[in-house]
């Protein structure tokens, strides 16, 4: 069995060493042009030139659980496209989104404001009850948020393209009940996937609909929100502000007026990392499942886009 690697922007040396170690019987090799080829790739935003050259593959392993760039491209017809299910992303985007809502909730952000200028103040605590928190995707980094905030007593509410239950969550599911979703919001969680239907699902319509002082978390893909709608809203007062981990372009341009706004929040893409040891050791078993014609989880539906 031969497996190829072509992960842009990654150190390619540590991922070979892993997956040899992990799969000791198989052929693993760093892609170049003209290589022979492969039965596996394992991958992160490979150029086009990669599978046109790698036609016959049978397994594509995203390095990410996003394949919204992937599915851009031509792929294999007969390849099976997988992405992370996990891989130590979970409990990183909690942490990320727990510390967002918290941070927020009890206005660190302005005590934070007030010590750099030198002043004592107090603000009156509020009341959880009233910052009912909307979680947007409840695929496996949805769900563990959704519960993580369950933790800190917060209402959450979940929306999901199909219907899911979650012990403690009120569950929305699908266009029709959409709009109920973001009027029962005040903290709006995105963890969508990036699709056709989802691009600017976060704009001016949208999002006036969320409750006033509402707040916005995005962690998914900077294309689900449109952004001059979001500093509009955040300028009229319906909006107390947002955090942002993901944008539009990447790194953020320089004179893009996220970097300056007063009441928007922003990180550089780090809401959850990919851990190289626990995707190695699920992208090894899951190569094995393939060849034994045993059925994985984190299979790709290029139709609906994950």
């Amino acid at each position: 069995m031969k497996i190829t690697f072509c992960c842009t922007d990654t150190k390619a040396e540590p991922w070979l060493a892993g997956l040899r170690a992990a799969l000791p019987a198989a052929q693993v090799e760093l892609w170049q042009p003209g290589a022979p080829p492969a039965d596996h790739a394992v991958v992160w935003a490979p150029p086009q030139q990669f599978f046109d050259e790698q036609s016959q593959l049978k397994g594509v392993f995203n390095i990410g659980a996003g394949v919204d760039a992937l599915l851009k491209l031509r792929l294999p017809p007969r390849a099976t496209v997988v992405r992370l299910d996990d891989a130590g992303m979970s409990v990183q985007m909690a942490e990320y989104v727990c510390h967002a809502v918290i941070r927020h909730f009890r206005e660190f952000d302005g005590y934070e404001a007030d010590v750099k200028a030198g002043k004592w103040s107090y603000r009156k605590p509020r009341s959880r009850a009233d910052f009912a928190v909307g979680v947007m995707g409840l695929g496996v980094l949805g769900e563990r948020v959704a519960r993580a905030l369950q933790v800190f007593e917060f209402p959450v509410n979940g929306w999901s393209r199909s219907a899911k239950t979650i012990d403690g969550v009120r569950g929305f599911s699908g266009a029709a009940q959409f709009n109920d979703f973001l009027r029962a919001t005040r903290v709006l969680v995105n963890l969508l996937p990036l699709t056709p239907d989802t691009r600017d699902i976060m704009r001016r319509e949208t999002l006036s609909k969320l409750q006033p002082g509402g707040y916005v978390i995005n962690v998914a893909r900077g294309a689900h929100l449109v952004d001059d709608d979001l500093i509009a809203l955040i300028d009229s007062g319906h909006l107390a502000g947002a955090t942002l981990d993901v944008f539009r372009t990447e790194p953020l341009p320089g004179d893009h007026p996220f970097w300056r706004h007063p009441k928007i929040s922003i990180t550089p893409h780090t809401s959850a990392r990919t851990l190289r040891d626990e995707s190695i050791a699920q992208i090894a078993g899951k190569i094995m499942a393939l060849e034994r014609a045993e059925p994985i989880a984190g299979i790709v539906d290029p139709v609906r886009g994950y």
